[in-house]
């Protein structure tokens, strides 16, 4: 994959079944003229630091411990460790690495994902470019120095029924066996509006929630039965199973909340893009704007029938990013007693790929955000914060006092 002497990996590549009773959209093609996916310039979190490497205002310090140089690009691209999630299910390129005793890791901020193999051959990342999408790359080193390259092979698996037809992510759950080879018949796409009970197979989560049932932290052991999973006393586990070796990981947590959460960010921004490209290639105003709508406002989210604990800093780390209303309010606060945040508004209405959606389109969006909110117990809140916060808006979105 890689030549002699490089170090360099790619990650988040899956063939998986789609979610059962959900409508696929078609697949967008990356060459049209008004994305140029392949083409320069990009202006993803990865793209800004290499440039900043090749200038020499920013280096990245290489561990000879195993880790490379996962901390500090982490450090440099604002990932917090306490976001680690671990997948032990053998659904990428370095399946031969993956194991139920070495689960891959895989960190995350509002626009980028980063992954990691104890063992593998380096580091890869899902980068978000404001108009492009998700933009996948390979840190790897040449002569001893950092060396990222753009691996548009990813869009193998991370263009299409998955990921909404556009460049981009997403959160799979399997059947795993004593290896860690899924059962693809039973393979889904997750989010926040998939069951409890069908999410996380081939995951490791690190949770309090009661006697909700989910596929986590288990295996499959009979190859006659490879969708009946041996998970007796591994549900709420607050830490990992025995059997996992946590010799050179950053953290020992594979936590619930961060997970949910990126499941949640992983279709938003998939639901984003698409509508962005949508816009840009044909000038449709209305594009699939009312399924991003409604994804915005949870509007679908399956409810937690018990409340949920998460073991790791996370739950109290995120909601301090904000931004936060005079009320000290944001939409980064969890609730996890009957849902996953207490303003059930994405966050990532903040983010540069938002931002960056054509006006037309944004501002139908924020139309239909503003009568779904006005209209329901709760909205005003959601209203309030975010005439508090969110620059840009239309003047009918002011609160009067």
């Amino acid at each position: 994959m890689f030549g002699r002497g490089e170090r360099g990996i790619i990650l988040f590549c899956v063939s998986l079944a789609p979610s059962f009773c959900q409508v696929y959209p078609d697949h967008l093609p990356n060459d049209h003229p008004a994305i140029q996916y392949s083409q320069d310039p990009f202006n993803d979190p990865v793209a800004k630091l290499e440039r900043q490497i090749d200038f020499g205002a920013a280096t990245l310090d290489y561990r000879s411990d195993g880790l490379g140089y996962l901390p500090a690009l982490l450090e440099r691209l604002g990932v917090a460790i306490d976001s680690q999630a671990l997948v032990f299910s053998k659904t990428s390129f370095q399946a031969a690495a993956i194991s139920p005793r070495n689960p891959r890791a895989i960190y995350f901020s509002d626009d980028v994902a980063v992954g990691w193999v104890r063992g593998g051959q380096g580091i890869e990342i899902a980068a978000l470019d404001p108009l492009k999408g998700v933009v996948f790359y390979a840190l790897g080193a040449r002569n001893g120095q950092p060396a990222f390259e753009r691996r548009d092979v990813c869009l193998q698996c991370h263009q299409g029924p998955s990921t909404l037809g556009v460049p981009g992510v997403f959160i799979g759950s399997v059947y795993p066996n004593a290896a860690g080879s899924p059962s693809r018949s039973g393979a889904i796409i997750t989010d926040h509006r998939t069951a409890f009970e069908d999410r996380w197979g081939g995951w490791y989560v690190n949770a309090k929630h009661g006697e909700q049932r989910d596929r986590a932290n288990s295996i499959a052991p009979n190859p006659s039965e490879p969708e009946t999973l041996a998970n007796a006393g591994r549900q709420n586990l607050a830490s990992l199973p025995r059997e996992v070796n946590l010799s050179g990981y950053l953290s020992p947590i594979s936590d619930i909340v961060a997970l949910m959460t990126f499941e949640h960010q992983t279709q938003m921004i998939d639901f984003i893009t698409r509508v962005g490209w949508e816009a840009r290639m044909s000038a449709r105003v209305e594009s699939d704007v009312d399924g991003l709508v409604r994804y915005m406002l949870f509007a679908d989210e399956a409810p937690l029938k018990e409340p949920i604990q998460g073991v790791s800093s996370f739950t109290s780390t995120f909601p301090k990013r904000g931004p936060r209303d005079r009320q000290g309010r944001s939409l980064r606060d969890f609730d996890l007693q009957t849902r996953l945040f207490r303003y059930p508004l994405s966050y990532m209405i903040y983010s540069a790929l938002f931002d960056a959606l054509p006006n037309p389109v944004r501002e139908k969006i924020y139309a239909k955000l503003y009568a779904a909110l006005t209209g329901q117990e709760g909205g005003r809140a959601i209203v309030e914060i975010l005439a508090d916060t969110k620059p840009g808006l239309p003047l009918y979105w002011r609160v009067p006092n």
